[in-house]
């Protein structure tokens, strides 16, 4: 695994793909929600693993989707990786999150200050809006917004510990190599449902309707 102190410095902003890779690399058996666009990319470059929901189209629902996840399966720690202006569109989802309070839930927000899938306008967070500032005011007992790579590895145990955990890590608008995951939102459902659940219970056998007497 590449280190994050070799892929940025202190002096430059972060390299966006490193810090999931860094991320990932202790998920265990995780559950990894990802927004929709660039976040999806940068998990799939990881390594494709069918734990991964891959939210395509879904603009705004990333971290309300990982929130039924993390309340629904309170043993499995849950990861929401989405962008900045994905979470703006879902803001009202920090404050149901922080009233749920699910212990097993990070939120990380890979922030570069741009609409990349739309031609890189600029979002609010370039402009002063404080994202981890508005999940602390919501209730969120962690949350951080780092700017520097010598930051990362206190931020990364935090995104490991206790929740619900909110880290926006500022990093650069450069866009490194394309790679899709599958497309096909029933098959993500289902091969993520299979994984989780295991077919037994995801597909249960259904018995045929008796007659009626």
């Amino acid at each position: 695994m590449a280190s994050v102190n070799t892929l940025h410095t202190s002096a430059s902003p972060m390299l966006r793909r490193g810090l999931v890779e860094a991320i990932l690399a202790r998920r265990g058996d995780a559950l990894v929600v990802t927004g929709l666009g660039t976040t999806c990319y940068d998990v799939f470059s990881v390594g494709d693993n069918p734990l991964n929901f891959y939210n395509w189209a879904g603009m705004g629902g990333a971290a309300m989707v990982a929130c039924g996840l993390a309340l629904a399966q309170p043993a499995r720690r849950v990861l929401c990786i989405t962008g900045d202006g994905e979470m703006l569109m879902g803001l009202g989802s920090l404050a149901t999150i922080a009233c749920e309070k699910p212990a097993n839930l990070s939120i990380v927000v890979m922030d570069n200050e741009h609409y990349v899938e739309t031609g890189m306008q600029g979002t609010h967070t370039g402009r002063g809006v404080d994202l981890a500032g508005i999940a602390r005011a919501a209730g969120f007992p962690v949350a951080t917004c780092i700017a520097e790579a010598d930051a990362f590895p206190a931020a990364l145990e935090a995104i490991y510990g206790p929740g619900p955990v909110f880290v926006n890590i500022k990093v650069s608008p450069a866009q490194p190599p394309m790679t899709l995951p599958m497309r096909d939102g029933p098959y993500i459902r289902s091969r993520f449902r299979d994984a989780l659940l295991g077919p037994a219970v995801a597909h249960p056998v259904m018995l045929p309707a008796s007659k009626p007497q």
